[in-house]
């Protein structure tokens, strides 16, 4: 009885194959998608990490005051004149490349005296905000908010190159 049992096992078919597209298709397809989400995430971190454009001085020095006029009520006029003044100087130093902030204000107007790339106006603005700014910080003249708006007004027009208005 043990040799029927044996004769009526068959072979194992060999697998039927009933994929209508080629092995070697979808092999393809999946490298090409893994290469095209590379190439996607390629791009995505690169563009994040583009350099951004750098501004200008001017443009930075804008923005700082800008920035600085939010700040008016805030600070005494002792330091909002400090800080505009550091402003306008590392303007005028980055712009021109003036060693504004290493000299003092009388040091600096009489090296602008004999030479200059600023005009009269220019440096009539310039010599009258830097003696403001002296006669708060130094002086300790008792300045108001209405002091520290004319010192503002002052260095944005000097920086957007505007000109002195007459009185």
């Amino acid at each position: 009885m043990l040799v029927l049992a044996v004769a009526d096992v068959h072979e194992i078919a060999p697998p039927v194959d009933y994929s209508l597209v080629p092995p070697w298709v979808i092999f393809a397809g999946a490298a090409l998608g893994l290469v095209l989400l590379g190439l996607i995430g390629w791009w995505i971190w690169r563009r994040a990490h583009r350099p951004k454009p750098m501004q200008s001085p001017r443009d930075r020095a804008l923005l700082s005051l800008q920035r600085i006029s939010g700040e008016m009520e805030m600070l005494s006029p002792y330091q909002f004149s400090i800080r505009v003044s550091d402003i306008l100087r590392r303007y005028v130093t980055e712009q021109y490349h003036l060693p504004v902030t290493h000299q003092t204000s009388v040091e600096f107007l009489v090296a602008l005296a004999k030479t200059s790339p600023f005009s009269e106006d220019e440096k009539s603005l310039l010599e009258d905000f830097l003696n403001r700014c002296d006669l708060i910080k130094f002086a300790r003249y008792d300045a108001t908010i209405e002091d520290s708006r004319l010192l503002l007004e002052e260095a944005m027009r000097f920086v957007e190159g505007g000109k002195l208005e007459p009185a």
